[in-house]
C-alpha cells in the first residue's frame, strides 16, 4: 500500500500525498452518508483502522499544532465583548463543572486500577483530566508506566471524538448550514494566523497546556476586542484542520501498544465509557444551573480535548465560545491541582506503595 510504503521515508511533500488525498475521500464520504462532523470523524475513523491493522502513515510535520491555531483563532475571534460578558457571567458554573469532572476522574482511578491491575500511580494520571504528554511525563516522574498512560488518554479522547458527534445530532438535530462566501481580507486573514502562532509559541514556554489552541484563542480575543472584524477564518481552512486532526488521532491506535496491552487498553475503554455517562450526567446538572443547551452543556464538560469539542460545537451551530471556556477552565485548574488532587487519591484510597 503506498500509504504504508511512504510512511517508512522521511515525511515530505510528495510522501504526504496519499496520507491526506485519502483523508479527504475519506471526509468526503462521511459526509456523502450524513455523518457528524465528517471531515474529521471521516478520516479519523478510517485511518484507525489502517493504524490498527500496522499501517503507520505519514503525517504532516507540525501539522496538528498548526490546525488547532486555525481553529483557536476561528474562536477567540467569536469572543466580542458581549461574549466575553456573558462568558463572565457562567464563572461559577465552570468551577463547579471542573469540579465535577474532578471528582469524576478520581473515581474512574480506582475503577480502572482494579480492572487493569495497574499500579495507583498509573491509574491515576491514565485517567486524570489532563493532556495526554503531561500527565505520561508526571506519571513516570512518580513511578508509573508513561505508556499505559498514553493508551488510555488516548482512548478516551478516541471514544468521546467518535460519540459525541452522535449524542449532539440525537439531543440537538441535524444543522441547517448555509454556505457562507468568504468577503475577509487575505492580508488580515495571514496577519491574525501569525499573530495566533506567535502567541502560541510564547505560551509554550510556559506550564500551561495545550498552548497551541488556548494561545490563538487569547489571541482572537485580543484581536476581537481591538475591533478588527476583518480577519474571517474560511471555511475551507477549517475543513482542512479537520482533516489534519482526524488523521493525527486516528493514528493514534498504534496496533503495537494495544496488543501489548491488552488488559490496559480494555480497562481505558471501559472507564473511558464511564467517563462520557458521568459527563453526561454532569451535563443535565449543569442545564439545570444555567441556561445552556443540553448539548453545549455535554459538549463543555466531555473528558476529551477542546479543540474536538469545540469543531463539534462549531459544527453543529452551537456556542462554541461557551465550550471553549469551560474547556479552558478546565485546563487552569487542573493544570494547577492536579498534584494536590493526586495526593488527596492516595488518601482516599490509603495506598502505602506510594512514592
Amino acid at each position: 500500500m503506498t500509504i504504508s510504503a511512504a510512511s517508512k521515508r522521511k515525511p515530505s511533500a510528495i510522501w504526504l500525498i496519499p496520507t491526506y488525498g485519502f483523508a479527504a475521500l475519506a471526509g468526503y464520504g462521511a459526509a456523502l452518508v450524513g455523518l457528524p462532523l465528517p471531515w474529521m470523524l471521516g478520516p479519523f475513523l478510517v485511518f484507525a483502522v489502517l493504524s490498527g491493522f500496522g499501517v503507520q502513515a505519514p503525517l504532516a510535520p507540525h501539522g496538528r499544532e498548526l490546525a488547532q491555531v486555525a481553529i483557536g483563532l476561528a474562536i477567540g475571534l467569536r469572543f466580542t465583548p458581549p461574549v466575553v460578558a456573558a462568558t463572565v457571567a457562567l464563572l461559577p458554573q465552570m468551577i463547579g463543572a471542573t469540579l465535577y469532572l474532578l471528582a469524576g476522574t478520581t473515581l474512574a482511578a480506582f475503577l480502572f486500577r482494579k480492572l487493569a491491575g495497574a499500579d495507583p500511580v498509573t491509574a491515576f494520571f491514565a485517567t486524570a483530566a489532563g493532556g495526554v504528554a503531561d500527565m505520561a511525563n508526571v506519571a513516570q516522574t512518580f513511578g508509573g508506566a508513561p505508556t499505559s498512560v498514553a493508551v488510555v488518554h488516548a482512548l478516551r479522547v478516541s471514544l468521546v471524538v467518535a460519540i459525541a458527534p452522535f449524542v449532539a445530532l440525537g439531543a440537538a438535530g441535524r444543522p441547517d448550514r448555509v454556505p457562507v462566501p468568504y468577503d475577509g481580507n487575505t492580508a488580515a486573514l495571514i496577519g491574525g494566523l501569525v499573530f495566533a502562532y506567535i502567541v502560541a509559541r510564547v505560551l509554550k514556554r510556559t506550564p500551561l497546556p495545550n498552548p497551541w489552541l488556548v494561545g490563538p484563542i487569547l489571541g482572537g480575543i485580543m484581536l476581537a476586542l481591538a475591533g478588527l472584524e476583518m480577519i474571517m477564518i474560511p471555511a475551507w481552512l477549517i475543513t482542512l484542520a479537520q482533516l489534519v486532526l482526524g488523521v493525527w488521532l486516528g493514528c493514534q491506535f498504534k496496533r503495537e501498544l494495544l496488543s501489548a496491552l491488552p488488559r490496559v487498553t480494555a480497562a481505558g475503554v471501559v472507564t473511558g465509557l464511564f467517563l462520557i455517562a458521568f459527563s453526561l450526567v454532569g451535563a443535565v446538572l449543569l442545564v439545570a444551573m444555567s441556561e445552556l443547551t443540553f448539548v453545549t452543556a455535554f459538549l463543555s464538560m466531555a473528558p476529551a480535548a477542546v479543540t474536538e469539542m469545540v469543531l463539534v460545537a462549531k459544527f453543529m451551530g452551537l456556542d462554541a465560545e461557551t465550550v471553549a471556556a469551560f474547556h479552558v477552565m478546565r485546563i487552569l485548574i487542573v493544570s494547577t491541582s492536579v498534584l494536590w488532587v493526586y495526593r488527596l487519591y492516595l488518601r482516599l484510597g490509603r495506598f502505602s506503595n506510594e512514592p
